[in-house]
């Protein structure tokens, strides 16, 4: 007859059920109706079951282990007897008669199989319990029964361990991590702690870390934490404890001073990051081979003469090594940043062709007609005024009204500040290229500014202002013509909608991530409701929003609510919050004002000692009074020509204008 409900089957009934020879699917059966019993009735119940229903699942999962040939039903039933057993020892009573059962854990040990997952993740689970509330003398009983099976398989103890940590389940990865972790950190004695974590880092532990830090679960990077952590600790235990064993060794005896000297020495050692580590591997082993002498027998301590050896020839290769990786990394880096530059460029203009070649397309062309014709070039700069000459009377023609052209006067030098002389007006040739600085005037400086007395006329000569000529000459006028005309495109192609498309699709990406009524967020906005505005949403708002000219546009077709899309409904809503943008920044502010106070601290600390050093750099001064003095050169003929000073911001353009040169010097002689 069939098994009954297993609520109202016994413990008896169970028993003699095991003890019978009952066939695979009807014992599968009775496991399962069995583990339900253990884990549904009282402790009383698991009492009655007692030490002989122990023995009969102990001796089924035997027989279930040790079997030649095992099907996908004995794997089935193997899995059940262990659930079987995580209920039973679910109880102070369980788990006693267990750990008193000798072959218990051997059998648990034996049943960590990674190629049944789901088994050898409760197996695993089972030790981690046993080895963290089990006596004093648990530990060892685990990591016999551990060792014993590992014998009868042929492989190391710890091989199965580490093979559940390549499985690709992490519920089984994150149970062998506890596991590991409840052996390592049990025992109290530290080199016994050391030992079985190298024994786990010889199984592989060592290769597979780095991998298991990159999944991302947070169970699993708990325990990974607390092995890095022990570890660490144990780390910094061990070197104590290796130095305190060698101090106690030397104290109080003639060795003790040498060993204090030879401390003194490996303080001695220069702070180099690269020297540092060739120094302490060459004393390292020198001792080595002093210690570990191969002919068994003490050095001679009678000899007297030093021990002259030569490192020269290894620290050279190590400065030589050093030398030529710097140097590849500088080559390579100016490498990357003029094809960051070109790519750019390129970029760019793919952008202003698209752009030019959209509003070709969408502005219809009369019938008859051709294209537009090209701007008139603008007209050529008007001539010099001519050489004052003298009449026969011998007065000199008046000069040129005011505000036509002529020449460029300086202003007169009793209007300067500070005793300030005006500005040499350069000439140049060719055009150049522009240094887009900003400008101070005479007038907005004080008296004690670093321009009052910069003195930049002192590195003029006729080989640097060739040079500027040859590097910075600037032949290609049509193209500002261009770039013109594609400003005007673009901004035709802007003005096609009220809202621009890619706004749109950003707005509407953001708004499909909060799954509220555009009226509630409206609420919240007006109520500065900061429960429910977080800071990321704010940020996000504030980002995609558009601009207020587009929402009093959108305003406009309030009527027309429902036949818009959803970024336009939003913006139509958004557009009855007065101030909506400021009112957002100030929520904002309010929300990061404390983190941004904690973060700007050490930066204002940092700028301040950075200004005083600059203040006092000789060497910066110079650096920009050269500036001054090739800007005023550049610049001749521009409206920020001959400048008494400029905005130290500028000097990012410096740099920019140098590397821009330099590519199409370099583009000019590849061309030829």
């Amino acid at each position: 007859s069939g098994l009954k409900s297993s609520h109202q089957i016994s413990p008896q009934e169970f028993i003699c059920e095991l003890k019978s020879s009952i066939t695979e699917e009807r014992l599968l059966g009775c496991l399962e109706s069995l583990r339900v019993s253990l884990t549904s009735n009282p402790v009383s119940w698991v009492q009655s079951f007692g030490h002989e229903g122990l023995g009969l699942l102990l001796d089924t999962l035997e027989k279930l282990l040790y079997k030649k040939h095992q099907e996908k039903n004995d794997r089935k039933c193997q899995h059940k007897v262990i659930q079987c057993l995580k209920a039973f020892m679910n109880n102070k009573y369980g788990l006693e008669w267990i750990l008193g059962e000798e072959k218990s854990l051997t059998l648990l040990a034996r049943a960590i199989d990674p190629r049944q997952p789901s088994m050898m993740t409760d197996v695993v689970k089972l030790l981690s319990a046993i080895c963290i509330v089990g006596e004093e003398n648990t530990l060892e009983k685990v990591l016999e029964a551990i060792t014993t099976a590992g014998e009868q398989r042929n492989i190391s103890r710890f091989h199965s361990i580490a093979a559940g940590l390549r499985d690709h389940s992490v519920q089984l990865q994150v149970a062998c991590m506890q596991l590991i972790n409840a052996l390592v950190t049990s025992p109290d004695d530290l080199d016994f702690r050391l030992h079985i974590r190298n024994e786990f880092m010889r199984c592989g532990l060592k290769e597979i870390l780095p991998h298991l830090n990159t999944i991302k679960n947070e169970a699993l990077d708990i325990q990974l934490k607390v092995f890095e952590e022990h570890k660490e600790e144990d780390m910094i235990e061990f070197s104590h404890h290796v130095f305190n064993m060698v101090l106690n060794m030397v104290k109080d005896t003639e060795a003790e001073g040498y060993f204090l000297s030879i401390l003194q020495h490996l303080m001695l050692i220069r702070n180099d990051y690269f020297v540092r580590p060739q120094y302490f591997k060459i004393i390292e082993e020198c001792i080595s081979q002093i210690v570990l002498h191969r002919s068994g027998t003490d050095p001679d301590f009678t000899y007297r003469k030093r021990l002259e050896v030569d490192f020269s020839h290894l620290l050279g290769k190590t400065f030589f090594f050093s030398s030529f990786c710097h140097k590849s990394f500088d080559e390579e880096f100016i490498v990357r940043q003029e094809a960051q530059v070109q790519l750019l460029k390129k970029e760019e203009k793919i952008k202003d062709l698209e752009a030019e070649l959209q509003a070709f397309k969408s502005r219809p062309t009369p019938p008859g007609c051709g294209p537009p014709p090209l701007p008139p070039p603008p007209p050529p700069p008007p001539p010099p005024p001519p050489l004052p000459s003298f009449s026969s009377s011998g007065v000199p023609p008046p000069p040129p009204p005011i505000g036509f052209g002529g020449a460029h006067w300086s202003p007169p030098p009793h209007t300067l500040p500070y005793g300030m002389k005006p500005k040499k007006e350069f000439k140049p040739q060719i055009t150049m290229k522009r240094l887009n600085w900003s400008k101070i005037r005479p007038h907005e400086m004080s008296e004690n500014c670093f321009w009052v007395v910069a003195a930049e006329d002192r590195f003029e000569n006729a080989g640097l202002l060739a040079k500027l000529s040859l590097t910075f000459g600037n032949q290609k006028m049509g193209k500002f013509l261009f770039t013109d005309e594609k400003k005007s495109i673009r901004k035709r192609i802007k003005e096609l909608k009220v809202l621009d498309p890619k706004i749109a699709q950003n707005l509407s990406i953001f708004l499909g991530s909060f799954r509220m009524p555009y009226q509630e967020i409206k609420r919240m906005i007006l109520e500065m409701d900061e429960e429910q505005l977080t800071e990321p949403m704010i940020q996000n708002l504030v980002k995609h929003l558009p601009e207020q000219e587009q929402l009093n546009a959108l305003a406009c077709f309030r009527n027309e609510y429902s036949s818009l899309s959803e970024p336009e409904q939003f913006g139509i809503v958004m557009s009855g919050v007065k101030r909506l943008r400021p009112r957002l920044n100030a929520l904002l502010f309010k929300l990061q004002f404390e983190e941004q106070v904690n973060n700007i601290k050490p930066d204002i600390m940092a700028v301040n000692a950075a200004c005083e050093e600059i203040k006092k750099s000789k060497s910066f001064s110079r650096m920009l009074e050269l500036v001054l003095f090739m800007g005023n050169y550049l610049n001749s003929g521009s409206r920020n020509a001959q400048s008494y000073g400029f905005d130290l911001s500028s000097l990012c353009k410096v740099s920019s204008l140098f590397l821009f040169s330099k590519l199409q010097r370099k583009q000019s002689n590849s061309c030829l």
